[in-house]
């Protein structure tokens, strides 16, 4: 049995968390899950309504700020829904438990955003090509974070999918298309780093 004791429960579950909060996919340009009227295009406001929505998600102390303290928040809560008996340890049963039921939420999402693009987003895994790891969204963070106090305000957090905004939108339309998206997809993926060398320290 895999025993988690209590004093150990943020550190155990900071990786979990890590991609949870902080994911690029939080921060990624608007794509499909933004196009409220189901017209496949997204509009600014669409963008925006995202953004808060996610924002507020993420804020989950409700104090207005993206910072460690949501982290350390999102860490013990993550951990009492693993903890399904209440008994202050995750069991080898539970901690299976909840990466089955992980795995099974994220092809849900998956089948459902490709169902939704009409085949645009056919073989295609946002999580990868977005650094989903949490590097990715690290650095985002850090890009939204403007005056360096390592906490996001609401206002950064905005800015910074205005930013992710104008930048997919190539034609300057106001409205970002299937083909802008995309084309945003891979540019992406060109400017992924090489995979080290094979036995490279």
């Amino acid at each position: 049995m895999i025993r988690i004791e209590k004093m150990d429960r943020t550190k155990i579950i900071a990786a979990v968390l890590a991609a949870s909060l902080t994911t690029a996919a939080l921060y990624a340009a608007p794509g499909m899950k933004a196009d409220a009227d189901g017209d496949k295009i997204v509009t600014k406001t669409e963008a925006l309504a995202q953004a808060d929505a996610r924002f507020a998600k993420m804020d989950v102390n409700g104090d207005g700020t993206l910072n460690s303290a949501d982290r350390t928040a999102m860490a013990k809560k993550h951990f009492a829904e693993m903890d399904s008996d209440k008994n202050g340890a995750i069991s080898e049963t539970e901690f299976l438990a909840a990466h089955e039921a992980r795995i099974a939420e994220r092809r849900d999402r998956h089948v459902q955003r490709a169902g939704q693009s009409n085949g645009d987003a056919k073989g295609h895994r946002p999580e990868r090509h977005m650094g989903g790891h949490g590097r990715g969204g690290m650095k985002m963070l850090a890009l939204a974070d403007s005056n360096g106090d390592k906490a996001v305000t609401q206002a950064e957090f905005r800015k910074a999918a205005e930013v992710r905004f104008a930048k997919a939108d190539t034609d300057n339309d106001g409205t970002i298309t299937a083909a802008e998206r995309k084309s945003m997809r891979k540019d992406r993926w060109d400017r992924r780093p090489p995979p080290p060398e094979s036995g490279a320290k």
